[in-house]
């Protein structure tokens, strides 16, 4: 158990160092919440600097006080006990944690379904292309992959956004529900209409790379003595290519599958921005171009989190999948 213990730690110290890594660089960003939101109310209601400012100063109370290192023991002591602070952009004080409570089911809907959606095609497509080693299919699928996968999501999603959605009309221009909310058959058929496009834009950034990742490792696996053993030992196709072939195959690729939610995450700001999907991207766009320090704070480190959980719980899974890395 040991090891375990080992990678424990490491995840928190790694917690540790990029929050606080996230409250260096939140505070040097220039600007502040009284700033942004003194300018925010001259654009809206056409006031004078000084009103504006007395305003903002008014509306929130919640801004950090003392010097920056009060202000750091404040902040990390806070958010090792769970407590995220209070938002400074909205009027009412919300916490951030339940603002995230709120965002961050949609984000999960979305990064969830396509991340399993483009793992299994990915997974299936690359085990067919090495199969098909050096056959038209495999270059044209290799060259095919390797093309989307260098375009950017936001490229993807403003393509897929003009021409599905204003154009043809077949999806939402935006938003994550059009109806009234219940738990009812018609409220839930238009919350994954709504949740289609940005689902279909990850599906066909990420399908590439798993493809391609799934066809090298199934490659260098077919070439192992023990695959030959098994087909000369008679033993059915099926058998080989799923006992042996894809559970080995596969395994390089989990802890990347594991990484991804957490990276996703952390991607979703330009998807969700693009599709007005009120996830935690969207909400973390907020924050930055309002300066809501807790609120950035807040939501960079509940990525960085699943982001570490995500290759924590990979890194125990993978070593009870193959042992040997317990033993090293």
């Amino acid at each position: 158990m040991k090891w375990i213990y080992k990678r424990v730690i490491t995840a928190i110290l790694t917690i540790y160092v990029a929050s606080t890594l996230t409250f260096i660089i939140v505070h040097s960003m220039p600007g502040d919440p009284i700033d942004a939101l003194t300018q925010a109310f001259i654009r809206q209601y056409y006031m004078t600097y000084e009103e504006a400012r007395a305003l903002a100063e008014a509306v929130a109370p919640y801004v950090p006080k003392g010097t920056l290192f009060e202000q750091y023991i404040d902040y990390i002591s806070k958010f090792f006990r769970g407590d995220l602070g209070v938002s400074i952009s909205y009027s009412t004080g919300v916490p951030v944690a339940k603002l995230l409570a709120y965002r961050i089911p949609w984000t999960v809907l979305v990064v969830a379904t396509s991340l399993v959606i483009s793992f299994g095609v990915g997974i299936l497509l690359g085990m067919v292309m090495a199969y098909k080693h050096g056959s038209k299919l495999d270059s044209a699928l290799s060259v095919f992959f390797s093309i989307i996968r260098s375009i950017p999501e936001y490229i993807v999603a403003i393509i897929l956004l003009s021409i599905l959605a204003f154009q043809l009309g077949l999806f939402p221009e935006g938003g994550a529900y059009s109806v009234e909310p219940g738990f009812t058959f018609e409220y839930i058929v238009d919350v994954l209409w709504h949740a289609a496009l940005p689902i279909i834009t990850w599906v066909f950034v990420h399908v590439g790379g798993w493809a391609l990742g799934m066809r090298g490792s199934t490659v260098s696996v077919l070439g192992e003595d023990y695959i030959t053993y098994a087909k000369a030992r008679g033993l059915p196709s099926r058998r080989v290519v799923i006992t042996y072939v894809g559970k080995n195959a596969i395994l390089p690729l989990f802890t990347s599958f594991m990484l991804s939610i957490g990276f996703m995450f952390g991607g979703s700001i330009f998807i969700e921005y693009i599709f007005s999907y009120p996830g935690v991207g969207y909400m973390l766009y907020q924050a930055i171009t309002q300066r809501d320090w807790f609120l950035m704070t807040g939501t960079f480190n509940i990525i960085v989190v699943a982001v570490v959980t995500g290759a924590l719980i990979a890194d125990i899974l993978y070593s009870f999948l193959d042992p040997r890395i317990r033993r090293e």
